[in-house]
């Protein structure tokens, strides 16, 4: 597939340009079926973020702003003028980054089991254990416990893969970015200023992004459209596959028309 600015990326369908953003020790294939639904109707370009899958990694002591600043090369390179990022958890984060920078560059946005808000002190002290666990043991006993707890169902079939899948993260990207996400700025000044849509997508049983704090995001929003999944955590795209494919769809129809 093709390359840009050192970012890999997937590029299916046609019409108006949506970029999907994986999270936390993910590739662009946790979007697999949920983006090949909407290129039935839209260009749909997922990628890997710096780092993780086939992305080349960035240099030591990146941001979350760096990240984004990786996506936004890739889009001018493919001469995207206007399209419409959906973030999953930090997918959402360098979302909320690229908006921040180049705010004209996006017709709409989605935070998809995402946050602007900062790393709480609590969850700082989290992140910091994760380095030093991850720092001694290695990935693969930090994503055997990581990724189950993502699920409200924890004997949904797509955990094996979502496990498999983040297996491949390399020890020093795991390290990064949880430092990166450690130490990311509050963007809620970003929501406050977008005068265009947002969506934002909660899972009602998300332990990660409590539905509350989304709920306060998304009043301050001017165009705002706030989505509670039932029964689903942080995984939405596999818990909910057909009711967040056809809540995205929607608002990507109503704001490209």
């Amino acid at each position: 597939m093709p390359e840009a600015a050192d970012v890999f990326y997937t590029d299916h369908g046609e019409g108006f340009p949506v970029i999907l953003i994986h999270g936390f020790c993910e590739t662009h294939e946790v979007w697999s079926r949920f983006g090949k639904q909407l290129a039935n109707d839209f260009r749909v370009i997922s990628v890997d973020l710096p780092g993780f899958g086939q992305s080349t990694p960035l240099p030591d002591n990146f941001s979350v702003a760096d990240a984004a600043s990786a996506i936004r090369k890739l889009l001018t390179s493919l001469k995207i003028k206007q399209c419409i990022p959906i973030g999953h958890s930090l997918g959402g984060y360098v979302t909320l980054a690229m908006v921040n920078q180049q705010p004209e560059l996006f017709s709409a946005f989605g935070l998809f089991h995402s946050t602007a808000y900062a790393d709480s002190d609590e969850r700082k002290a989290s992140r910091n254990k994760v380095i030093e666990f991850v720092t001694k043991n290695g990935v693969e006993p930090f994503i055997e416990t990581f990724i189950p707890p993502l699920f409200y169902d924890k004997a949904h079939p797509d955990i094996p893969a979502a496990v498999k899948m983040a297996l491949q993260t390399r020890q020093a990207t795991l390290i990064g970015y949880a430092k990166a996400m450690r130490d990311r700025p509050d963007l809620t000044g970003v929501i406050q200023k977008f005068n265009k849509p947002i969506i934002f997508v909660a899972g009602e049983k998300d332990t990660v992004i409590p539905v509350e704090t989304l709920q306060k995001q998304a009043k301050l929003a001017t165009k705002s459209n706030l989505h509670i999944v039932r029964d689903a955590a942080h995984m939405g795209m596999f818990e909910k596959e057909a009711e967040t494919v056809n809540l995205i769809h929607s608002f990507l129809v109503k704001a490209t028309t």
